[in-house]
């Protein structure tokens, strides 16, 4: 073969890079390969050669792509990224710490629909209402309060402890109170959530890059569906609605519900009213404190010494928090603790019931504990033993204006109707969210539309990917979602957990030069999949209703994680991108263009200062306890921040 004849892997390598050899009549065969043996009969293919004059050896290479617009910026000359929340209580407030470190060129507004910070704490103003978890597990792990007034702290405590978090971080100026979003619709033009939101009885409009809903898992109360509920002429009222006009002292009053604030209204309405006809659609599991664990509702003091002894402080904060990942256990089905969990209670409520054998069979469920969610009620079954109390399993059939009439015909009269039926349960969203999908079938009817809110709500169901996002609702992120918490950790820990995987996404979105993320279907099947593969297999299945299934007697679980706090954690640890989809910034569609010049911000200050290289820090990977040998390499080259560009942003 001719020197000049060219070689199999150079024709290759112009083959891969579009240039197409010159049509001509005689074919010649390569047959060198590129270790200088000869190929293989299947290695062997024809190219023609040319009556033109011999072009180079090595043609000039070319890309097969179409030509790529440069875009003119630095690299991490990033655009700012702008999020609304939903929500300032608990959740809105650890967002709104979080993202606000965790996300540089970030501007954020936090509607709430209240007067004043705090969710539900700021809602739930009924009598008895505290926290039915250890209050030094129910606060943010970066902010603590050693001075908790008990072990249970009443929800004014609570309310006045996130509102000390969103003044330590000054969030109040990215909240807005008395502001309720109506609606949000996704707008594909701008790919920005248009909300709408009413103040001061004025409707507005704002938009956002992404939405993020912090409304809780109860912040819709329900009051039930009686017939006849319309009529009662007395005073009316759903426990998380609470008017603090209304003096029980001395009066016939009907309590409907043995949920968290049942069991927490009871004991205070047993003390002053003449009479209570408590209504329980079905008994439940009265647990001795969280999880089961005796824990006294006095301070503690470690609490106390937590100035002079910190260290001793987070020991004993680290150990109340261990009990909430310990529990884990008791839900599977026939399991040993779970065996000993029906056998502690049965015994714990036995003897807070004094005797009241009648009493303890009414109230001792034949489900397992951990089929409904496990609550502590502090004097709850004394109050039940006690004689101006009486305690009614028979099913409401109707309500009259001067009472309730249950299934056995009797007619019990009552001065107030105390609802503590709890919230929508069904976890679908607090408001309408119109995703792309939807909007070409939104009908003009109230009632007809298509959105999210009633895709998740009955009879539909909530589909999430992991509790966090959905599928066909870009830029869309959900806190405390169908599936995001528990059985296992605590509530304020998940929620940071939820927050920091956001603020991986939020940069990533604002630094690659990304339009729009959402999870795929496919990534969401597999997760429900493994759901329902799981939850069969625990007491959570079992014939009970609970926020769990939506109130639906043996309904599928969407209430709920599919393992333990510390699976929740190790999930929520990284973000799989490879479960989203994904459109770019830059119309050419080019993931890369964010690439930019080529050039970084650090390298334009350095080429145009007089300082040169000494005017920025071109290598604050390089630590000096490298240099001592103490130089954790767990960590080396993983924090974010030192690649970040704090100084520059780019217009939107």
């Amino acid at each position: 073969m001719s020197s000049k004849s060219p070689r199999y892997w150079d024709l290759c390598e112009i083959a891969a890079n579009g240039m197409a050899p010159h049509a001509l009549e005689d074919p010649v065969q390569v047959t060198t390969s590129r270790n200088g043996f000869e190929p293989s009969s299947n290695e062997l293919f024809k190219i023609h050669t040319s009556a033109q004059p011999a072009q180079p050896e090595r043609a000039p290479l070319r890309t097969i792509f179409p030509y790529l617009e440069l875009e003119d910026h630095p690299i991490d000359e990033y655009p700012s990224i702008k999020v609304i929340v939903v929500g300032a209580g608990p959740a809105g407030i650890t967002t709104g710490a979080l993202l606000t470190h965790k996300v540089p060129g970030l501007e954020i507004v936090i509607y709430e629909r209240y007067q004043d910070v705090g969710g539900v704490w700021n809602a739930n103003i009924y009598p008895g209402v505290r926290c039915d978890v250890p209050s030094d597990v129910y606060q943010a792990t970066f902010a603590p309060k050693t001075t908790w007034s008990s072990n249970y702290a009443r929800g004014a405590e609570i309310k006045a402890y996130w509102k000390s978090v969103a003044d330590k971080y000054d969030l109040q100026q990215f909240i807005r109170l008395n502001h309720r979003v109506v609606d949000a619709e996704w707008s594909p033009a701008v790919a920005k959530w248009v909300v709408q939101v009413t103040h001061n009885g004025t409707t507005f409009t704002d938009s956002a890059d992404f939405l993020v809903t912090a409304t809780g898992h109860f912040s819709d109360p329900r009051l039930p569906k009686y017939p006849g509920l319309e009529t009662f002429q007395g005073h009316l009222r759903h426990t998380s609605l609470w008017d603090p006009k209304f003096d029980p002292t001395g009066k016939k009053v009907a309590l409907i519900g043995n949920g968290a604030s049942g069991l927490q209204v009871l004991p205070q309405l047993q003390k002053v009213a003449a009479h209570v006809d408590h209504y329980a659609r079905s008994p439940t599991w009265i647990a001795g404190s969280f999880g089961g664990e005796q824990i006294p509702p006095s301070t503690s003091d470690e609490r106390e010494l937590a100035p002079q002894e910190p260290e001793e402080y987070n020991n004993f904060r680290k150990s109340v928090e261990a009990k909430s990942y310990t529990r884990f256990g008791t839900i599977f089905k026939n399991g040993q603790k779970s065996v000993q969990a029906r056998e502690d209670f049965t015994k714990l409520m036995a003897h807070r019931l004094d005797g009241r054998t009648d009493l303890l069979k009414a109230v001792t469920p034949g489900f397992s504990p951990n089929c409904r969610r496990l609550t502590p009620g502090p004097g709850y079954l004394e109050a039940l033993a006690q004689p101006n109390v009486e305690y009614i399993n028979t099913k409401i059939s109707h309500i009259t204006p001067t009472g309730i009439v249950t299934t056995d015909g009797i007619h019990r009269e009552v001065d107030a109707i105390l609802c503590a039926t709890g919230a929508d349960i069904s976890f679908t969203t607090a408001f309408p969210i119109y995703g792309p999908k939807d909007l070409p079938r939104r009908a003009p009817k109230e009632g007809t539309f298509t959105n999210l809110q009633d895709k998740w709500r009955p009879p539909g169901f909530p589909d999430s990917y992991l509790g966090l996002a959905a599928p066909d609702y870009p830029n869309l992120f959900l806190l405390l979602g169908p599936n995001s918490t528990g059985p296992g950790g605590t509530l304020p820990h998940s929620l940071e957990n939820q927050v920091t995987y956001l603020a991986k996404v939020l940069r990533k979105v604002r630094t690659q030069g990304i339009r729009t993320i959402q999870p795929s279907w496919a990534a969401t099947r597999d997760f429900r999949a493994y759901c329902e593969s799981f939850f069969p297999k625990t007491v959570l299945s079992e014939q009970c209703s609970s926020w769990y299934n939506g109130g639906l007697v043996g309904g599928r679980i969407h209430g709920i994680w599919p393992g333990s706090g510390t699976h929740l954690n190790i999930v929520r640890r990284e973000v799989r991108w490879e479960d989203f989809e994904y459109t770019y910034r830059n119309p050419q569609g080019n993931r890369f263009t964010y690439f930019g010049n080529g050039w970084s911000v650090k390298d334009k200050i350095a080429a145009e200062s007089q300082e040169g290289e000494d005017s920025v820090d071109f290598s604050p990977y390089l630590r000096k306890e490298a240099v001592n040998g103490t130089l954790d390499l767990r960590g080396l080259h993983e924090e974010w921040w030192e690649m970040e560009n704090e100084s520059t942003v780019a217009p939107s």
